[in-house]
């Protein structure tokens, strides 16, 4: 094989040229290019009034009707929601990387079968269905007078994530490697020093992987907060835009309200997505590579 043939090979993608790989990607492109069409769609019937967006669903507005945002933000009680979610998932996934980092860091260093039993109890834990535990659950914050309570319901997102987040975080650990440990060991530093100065800058970007899933996850967590939450000033987001639908249902449809309101849903997120994803993967490729 010649030095000319051998870079040809390592510059070909994973799976070469076949069709198939061909006919997946165009799928990809065109299932994201979908996406990207429906966001557009969307932002843009925002700004029209309710006749044009009946009249024409796919035309562009001819002028710019800012007051939709108005509408939701004030009149569905979306100001209250936004800052409800806003503290409440934040709240949630700083608590869950804070639980579940050094949890997943001994689990993946100290392996016996107690560790083990452990591991797999959290993996048990992916698989048990929310729909399952809706009702105990309910029923155990009601005793505890945590219903209608976004302390209540951050302790259910906390419960009920660190399952993924110990499962996602424990192979992260694994693939980190134990002579840095060792050398920190000769140098007189403690397990917990170790932990804090040395392992966990190199897994910042799990550890920020995790924290950004969590985060939007319970942005757009909506059927613990439906359950739980019966106040109007408890709703998060995706709760008061509900409850916004139900009452232009009956009070006549105004389209370009609730288009707003799904913006105001939807696009934070998308804009912390867009903000950090560069940084995950950089992160992430920066931490294993150490």
């Amino acid at each position: 094989m010649t030095v000319q043939s051998a870079r040809r090979r390592r510059r070909e993608p994973l799976g070469g040229k076949s069709p198939l790989r061909t006919v997946g990607i165009a799928a990809v492109w065109l299932f994201v290019a979908g996406c990207v069409a429906m966001l557009v769609w969307v932002l843009i019937q925002s700004v029209r009034d309710t006749r044009s967006i009946l009249n024409d669903p796919w035309g562009l507005p001819s002028t710019l009707k800012w007051a939709n945002y108005v509408t939701a933000w004030s009149g569905s009680g979306f100001a209250t929601a936004t800052f409800n979610s806003t503290w409440t998932a934040l709240l949630s996934a700083v608590l869950i990387v804070l639980v579940s980092a050094p949890a997943a860091y001994w689990l993946s260093r100290y392996e016996t079968w107690f560790t083990n039993s452990l591991t797999m109890y959290f993996v048990l834990g992916l698989g048990v269905p929310i729909q399952v535990i809706l009702i105990p659950l309910f029923v155990m914050l009601n005793y505890a007078h945590l219903t209608n309570s976004l302390v209540g319901l951050v302790v259910v997102y906390v419960g009920t994530s660190i399952p993924f987040t110990v499962f996602l975080l424990t192979g992260f650990f694994r693939s980190l490697p134990m002579e840095l440990e060792e050398a920190a060991a000769i140098d007189g530093s403690s397990p917990f020093g170790t932990f804090w100065r040395i392992m966990l800058p190199l897994a910042k970007g799990g550890i920020l992987t995790a924290f950004v899933l969590q985060l939007i996850s319970h942005w757009n967590e909506t059927l613990l907060a439906l359950t739980l939450l019966q106040s109007t000033r408890s709703y998060t987001l995706p709760v008061a835009l509900i409850a916004f639908v139900q009452q232009q249902t009956y009070s006549g449809a105004d389209w370009g309200g609730l288009f707003a309101g799904l913006v105001i849903v939807i696009f934070p997120m998308l804009a912390v997505y867009l903000w950090l994803g560069r940084r995950l993967s950089e992160g992430l490729t920066l931490g294993m590579g150490k």
